[in-house]
Formats: structure tokens, C-alpha cells, sequence
């Protein structure tokens, strides 16, 4: 198994994350510790060549002051999602991935934050089989691990070629088609964000 040079220090940051996170209920609660189960068996459990399933990091963009959220409309999977995917070998912390997915794929090159700044935590876990390498290729399992970033008040979206489209949702207003999961980020963020 050939795995990133800096694999433990990822590793060992998603296990420590999964750990403090203080899950909101019961269900999640034994998700997360699934997740833990699933990195204890696999060194290699962050990276996408980890099959059946693999930790990847999301963030829901945020603007609180228009009370709106950036959503994706991703081309594999033909809903409108958070931004997001899979960790690389250049992300120093869980949380380090999920701000460059946002960043990268919200095209806000400056000002994204995740929330709380002082220490970013996720909002939710989420596991979805997709088809990571194509519609010919085996379902693998994402353990996604979803964080909230704030954008600045002037924030400029610009789409990346990871989207069919880009574009500004309110609260009450989500489009469709989405998941359940969406939604329930979504009600999330509202509630922590006020």
C-alpha cells in the first residue's frame, strides 16, 4: 500500500477532529464513531484510493448576511450539493481540506472563514456512496465530514469546471433538485449562525 508522505499527520488530524466532535444525537453520534472505526483499520482511510470508502471534507459557503447559501450542482451525482471532496496531500488538517474545496470550487479566492474562526469544527457527518472514478467504475463509500465557511459581505463566486453550476440559494428557498442531507446542513448553519 503506497500512501502520501504526509499521511500520518492527516490521519492522525482526522482522528483527533472525529474524537472532540460532539455529535448532536444519538444517530450521528454512532456514524462518527463508525468513521473512527473506519481510520483505526485503515492507515490509508483518508485518501480516495482507499476502497470500499474514504474520509473526504465539505463546507457549506455561507453569506449570514443575506442569509443565503452557495450551492454546486455537481456533475456526477446531478444534485445541488455543498462544495467539497477529497483530502489531498498537501492539506495539513481536515479542516484545511474542507477550506480549499470551498475555496477552490466557490471560486472566492480571498475571505472564506470557516466557522467558529477560532476553531473550526465540523456541523455534520454524511456517508453517500458515489462512483469517485466514473459511472464505469465500482461505488465507493464518502465518510463526509462537513464544515460551515463564512463569506466575506463581498464575496464573487466564479465557477470551476468541478460544477455544472454555481449559485446563491436562501434559507427558504433550496433548490431542487437537492438531498435531504443538504437540507438538513442548511437548518444546521442557520441555527448556529443565527
Amino acid at each position: 500500500m503506497s500512501l502520501p508522505p504526509d499521511d500520518g499527520l492527516l490521519h492522525a488530524d482526522v482522528v483527533r477532529t472525529l474524537q472532540e466532535w460532539v455529535a448532536p444525537d444519538a444517530e450521528e453520534d454512532l456514524l462518527r464513531r463508525d468513521y473512527l472505526d473506519h481510520l483505526a483499520a485503515r492507515p490509508d482511510g483518508v485518501w480516495r484510493s482507499c476502497h470500499p470508502a474514504h474520509i473526504t471534507a465539505s463546507a457549506l459557503v455561507v453569506d449570514v448576511e443575506r442569509g443565503r447559501v452557495l450551492l454546486t450542482l455537481h456533475p456526477k451525482v446531478g444534485l445541488w450539493l455543498q462544495l467539497g471532496g477529497h483530502c489531498e496531500p498537501g492539506d495539513a488538517s481536515l479542516a484545511a481540506a474542507a477550506l480549499r474545496e470551498g475555496t477552490e470550487e466557490s471560486g472566492i479566492d480571498q475571505g472564506l472563514l470557516l466557522y467558529p474562526a477560532e476553531a473550526p469544527a465540523p456541523v455534520k457527518l454524511d456517508r453517500h456512496a458515489v462512483r469517485c472514478a466514473g459511472r464505469d467504475q465500482p461505488e465507493n463509500t464518502h465518510l463526509d465530514v462537513q464544515y460551515l465557511a463564512l463569506a466575506p459581505a463581498d464575496a464573487v463566486e466564479r465557477i470551476s469546471e468541478e460544477s455544472l453550476d454555481l449559485r446563491w440559494f436562501g434559507y427558504d428557498a433550496l433548490p431542487t433538485p437537492t438531498d435531504a442531507s443538504v437540507r438538513t446542513l442548511v437548518a444546521r448553519a442557520r441555527k448556529l449562525l443565527g
